[in-house]
């Protein structure tokens, strides 16, 4: 940052092992499995390596050649596990409103394992949790409005943007987060609403000039307004909880209480703490990504009758996942990844453009999983000496170091005396989906998301074969898609 120059922030670095070839430890293991093989073939006899050697070179190949960043051999499998789904229709869903099996009106894929809850929040007002069943985590919602970086000062929003960095080291020290999602969810605002207020509102005795402005008001609106909506999803592991609950209502207990220390601190962060997100409106948010035609009537029940939204009925009626796209109810979505964060430094309002309103329905989640303070010491360590072991060996076999190189280098360097000072580590990941409710209008919005996150400065990759999981992961239920890989290897 210049003396009077804008402030600037970046400092975003991936993960790198100190595998060969910037394999990880898997791929190393794979690749030296596969010369020790050959190597032990030629001991015994050398004309097995006519018979050992292909298959050698294989799997050898399979790690070191990549696809898009992926080894070869995990796309193989990927598309392997896609084909084999597929033939056995597990990307089709049909709810028991057309089909009559047991488990009718069960959400689909990731999500069938979740319950809805509803807590006392101790000031008589009610929150919705999610459980999940499988693995026992509980996930709830603070509703927030942030406040706008346009019109602040740059102090303040500088201030905003420390007191956020603040906010996530703090989690570090809360073993109980697992990890934090942080959603805009922005869409045409549909005008029903609106016009049955306005409608209710006004006076029969009022001037005709006054009811035809208002009338015109409430036309013109809904071409040029839209709904936004922030969250702020914080998902906990009971048994990590320092009281060790023993049965759900104790656990939701401690899930009260450790909202009420992240909602004091979060105001701090320019936005506004609304309340917790009650049941209704956490299954309504559901209701409306699977069925966007049903924004109005969700409306309608937030504000008239609450106990119409539950989890069970707000899951599509069908849904089918295709390879670059998900069709569910009255949408059809597409999703990607996070694959590159910006290489540069970038100022404050770098996302303004991607999380901004358009003509689709959109929602844009960053999801922060953070180390507790002895890890991140470990890991950070870790990730220096791998840079250190890295410029070593292209100096022992003669290679000039890349420009990038340098640059991970003293990223790394720089993450480990940042940390040494007090600062917290984190992963850091994001999601898009966006659906249109006519299948001529998805090229468009396709091209319109990702324009925004190359003016952002990011780099999306399209979830293939995957749009279900980066479907689910927008919404305010506590999927992670990584975990989840994770929890199901194991």
């Amino acid at each position: 940052m210049s003396e009077d120059g804008p402030r600037t922030y970046g400092g975003w670095r991936r993960s790198r092992g100190i595998g060969f070839f910037g394999l990880g430890m898997g791929g190393t293991l794979v690749l030296l499995g596969a010369f020790l093989f050959l190597v032990i073939a030629a001991q015994i006899a050398p004309v097995l390596l006519l018979w050992f050697g292909p298959p050698s070179l294989l799997v050898a190949a399979s790690v070191l050649v990549r696809v898009n960043g992926e080894p070869v051999g995990m796309v193989v499998v990927q598309r392997m596990r896609w084909a084999l789904g597929s033939m056995r229709g597990h990307n089709r869903y049909k709810a028991g409103v057309i089909t009559d099996h047991p488990h009718a009106f069960q959400l689909p894929g990731t999500l069938a394992p979740l319950r809805l809850l509803s807590a006392n929040d101790g000031l008589g007002g009610q929150y919705g949790v999610v459980w999940n069943r499988r693995t026992g985590d509980l996930t709830a919602t603070i509703r927030v409005a942030p406040a706008s970086i346009w019109l602040a000062d740059p102090e303040e929003v500088d201030t905003w943007v420390a007191n956020w960095g603040h906010w996530l080291s703090r989690l570090g020290h809360m073993p109980q987060v697992k990890w934090v999602a942080v959603t805009v969810d922005t869409a045409p605002e549909p005008g029903s609403v609106l016009a049955e207020r306005v409608g209710a509102s006004l006076d029969g005795t009022a001037p005709p000039q006054a009811r035809d402005i208002m009338e015109e008001l409430v036309r013109t609106a809904p071409a040029a307004a839209a709904d936004v909506e922030t969250r702020v999803s914080v998902t906990f592991n009971p048994s990590l909880f320092p009281a060790r609950p023993k049965t759900m209502v104790e656990a939701i207990g401690e899930v009260g209480h450790s909202l009420t220390q992240l909602e004091s601190s979060l105001s701090s962060c320019g936005v506004s703490v609304l309340g917790r997100a009650s049941a209704p409106q956490i299954a309504g948010a559901v209701r409306v990504a699977f069925d966007p035609s049903a924004r109005g009537r969700v409306d309608q029940f937030l504000e008239e009758d609450p106990g119409q939204l539950t989890l069970e009925g707000a899951g599509p009626v069908g849904a089918h996942e295709h390879v670059g796209y998900y069709e569910h109810d009255s949408g059809i979505s597409v999703s990607w990844a996070w694959n590159e964060a910006p290489r540069q430094n970038v100022q404050s309002q770098i996302l303004a453009g991607l999380v901004a309103p358009t003509r689709d329905p959109k929602r844009i989640t960053l999801i922060y999983r953070a180390y507790s303070a002895a890890d991140a010491a470990r890991i950070l360590e870790a990730e220096v000496n791998a840079a250190h072991f890295r410029q070593s060996l292209r100096r022992k076999q003669g290679r000039d170091e890349t420009a990038r190189d340098t640059f991970d280098q003293a990223r790394a360097r720089q993450a480990a005396a940042e940390e040494a000072a007090g600062a917290g580590v984190t992963l850091v990941t994001m999601y898009a989906t966006v659906t249109v409710t006519d299948p001529e209008q998805l090229p468009r919005a396709i091209s319109e998301v990702e324009s925004s996150a190359e003016a952002s400065k990011i780099r999306l990759r399209r979830l293939f074969h995957s749009q279900s999981n980066g479907f689910a992961a927008t919404l305010p239920c506590g999927i992670y898609p990584p975990a989840l890989a994770y929890e199901l290897r194991n």
